[in-house]
């Protein structure tokens, strides 16, 4: 039995996010019929529709999405946040109301939705699209512990969750799992260039790069040893992996990667403060 179970869930916004935890959550077993989608756009009200969902046109009725949910995901950009939230806010009553959108505090979400604040602020990454995301959490002092657990069972159908005490510490959940699958991407990028610069083809060395990150990944996380434990034990001495691990160091690659994530950091808290102005 789900915590999840015969909870209503709507979604205000259907973009790729909305789409990706509305994947996550069939698969896990809620039923479509459970869920609402409010948005404006009619092509992605018929696509969502014919997959067994509820949608809403928000332009109509705007509270049509809310009233009667248990759980409300709001999936819109940043920018458009407040004049989307103003049209339903004062028919929200006991809903948990869950934001993915970046940069948005709990304080500011509470000032647009006319003080309410049974907020949880989640910032998920982009693999949950594939049902391996990695997602940190942070609610305010007024949810209650049945509405930590709905948050967390909505957000852990598209990969794992994370709970944050502080919520500075989002921009640092951005730093390590937010924005880091570009990272990921960007290290696959050089990898698959180095290989064919020795000789592979390009899909050759596209599959073998992938591969390697994905079973390193796994191997991590099946693991006992820390990461570090892990690559000492696969670095021979006067080996092949030692040459290139000593190249690493010797270009500083580690301090330059955390120097990436504090600008990521810092970028993040600067979008933040302009948004709150």
């Amino acid at each position: 039995m789900s915590v999840l179970d015969n909870k209503k869930i709507s979604f205000i916004g259907g973009g790729n996010m909305a789409q990706a935890l509305i994947s996550g959550l069939v698969s896990c077993g809620v039923e479509p019929s459970l869920i609402t989608v409010a948005d404006p756009s009619s092509e992605a009200r018929e696509q969502l529709s014919a997959k067994g969902l509820n949608t809403v046109d928000p332009t109509v009725d705007a509270t049509a999405a809310v009233i009667g949910a248990d759980i409300v995901v709001l999936a819109v950009k940043p920018q458009v946040m407040k004049a989307v939230v103003s049209g339903f806010a004062d028919a929200l009553e006991q809903q948990l109301v869950i934001s993915v959108a970046a940069g948005l505090s709990t304080a500011l979400l509470t000032d647009m939705l006319g003080g309410y604040s049974n907020i949880v602020r989640a910032m998920p990454n982009t693999p949950a699209m594939i049902q391996m995301g990695a997602t940190g959490l942070y609610g305010t002092d007024t949810i209650s512990a049945e509405q930590k657990q709905l948050a967390t069972a909505v957000m852990e159908a598209s990969g794992l969750v994370m709970w944050v005490d502080d919520e500075a510490h989002m921009h640092a959940v951005t730093a390590v799992s937010g924005s880091a699958p570009a990272y990921m991407f960007y290290f696959i990028e050089s990898m698959v260039d180095g290989a064919v610069a020795l000789g592979l083809d390009k899909e050759q060395a596209s599959a073998l790069a992938m591969q390697t990150m994905l079973g390193a990944a796994k191997m991590a996380m099946n693991s006992d040893d820390a990461p570090a434990e892990l690559r000492r034990k696969v670095t021979s001495p006067n080996g092949t992996t030692q040459a290139a691990v000593e190249s690493m160091q010797a270009n500083e690659i580690g301090r330059q990667i955390i120097e990436a994530m504090q600008a990521c950091y810092d970028r993040s808290q600067a979008l933040s403060e302009e948004m709150s102005k």
